[in-house]
């Protein structure tokens, strides 16, 4: 069986799916951050949570989810 979805049902899904579990949805960030242009691509998605990774407490709680723009 074949099931056909666009990009957009797909994140919409995505999305869904763990905010369904408690998730807060977060926005995303741009590929090259605001206070650190060295850090690119791979590092990008988690760049902005670096302070809530090493402790520091987010105000939407502790499970997030967002999703990355390429």
């Amino acid at each position: 069986m074949y099931f056909a979805m666009t990009a957009n049902e797909l994140r919409s899904k995505y999305i869904e799916f763990f905010k369904s579990k408690g998730h807060a949805a977060i926005s995303g960030q741009s590929l090259i951050p605001e206070n650190d242009p060295s850090v690119l691509f791979t590092m990008a998605g988690m760049h902005p949570l670096v302070p809530y990774l090493l402790g520091e407490k987010h105000p939407a709680g502790t499970r997030l989810t967002d999703y990355q723009k390429c």
